[in-house]
């Protein structure tokens, strides 16, 4: 059976209704835990979401516009088949802390690596009809999603795609955006100028 490329019309769309939940959930709910407590939570979320834009930077510099024609298996790529995925789960785990709220730092991790697993798991079919017994050896040795550290080599020479380079920066930049935008809620919020209807620790 030959697999076909992974449609990521679906995955782009159930993404965007996810954001589009999550900005309902910034509108109508306001962390529970303040104070200093608070300020950590928002500091982690924001050192995860440098983390997430740094990882994806670093991961398309090996795979650039390699994408099905070269099998990459160095530096991100050699600890996780997805690293791109990965750190994207990680941004948006940061995002929720960003808000304030342990759990919808959970809930968005977990739809974003669930969306995001389940893609990677139906790319790597397609992978394998185009690399063959190649990418089978990879898989064997390289976790699908999550890192493995003690796996890390780079025996391969970067030669980065510049258009490749500047999309993943503009991607970036939504992550970075949420927090001014957290931030600007939560004081309209304060001010009396937002409903709050529920507070999530």
């Amino acid at each position: 059976m030959r697999y076909q490329p992974v449609n990521q019309r679906i995955r782009i769309h159930v993404i965007q209704t996810g954001g589009l939940a999550f900005a309902a959930v910034l509108l109508l709910t306001h962390p529970a835990l303040g104070g200093e407590f608070h300020e950590i939570i928002e500091f982690v979320g924001f050192g995860f979401v440098l983390a997430c834009v740094a990882g994806r930077m670093w991961s398309i510099l090996y795979v650039g516009s390699k994408k099905n024609a070269e099998l990459v298996t160095s530096g991100p790529y050699s600890m996780t088949r997805n690293p791109l995925y990965f750190f994207s789960t990680v941004g948006a785990i940061g995002v929720g802390l960003i808000h304030g709220s342990v759990i919808v730092a959970v809930a968005l991790g977990c739809l974003v690596y669930a969306v995001l697993a389940l893609t990677a798991s139906k790319e790597a079919e397609h992978l394998r009809t185009i690399f063959g017994p190649a990418y089978d050896t990879y898989a064997v040795r390289t976790p699908m999603f999550w890192p493995r550290l003690s796996l890390y080599q780079d025996h391969q020479e970067v030669t980065f795609s510049p258009k490749a380079l500047r999309r993943t920066f503009y991607d970036g930049l939504f992550f970075l955006a949420t927090f001014p935008l957290i931030e600007g809620i939560e004081n309209l919020q304060i001010d009396g100028l937002l409903p709050v209807l529920m507070k999530l620790i």
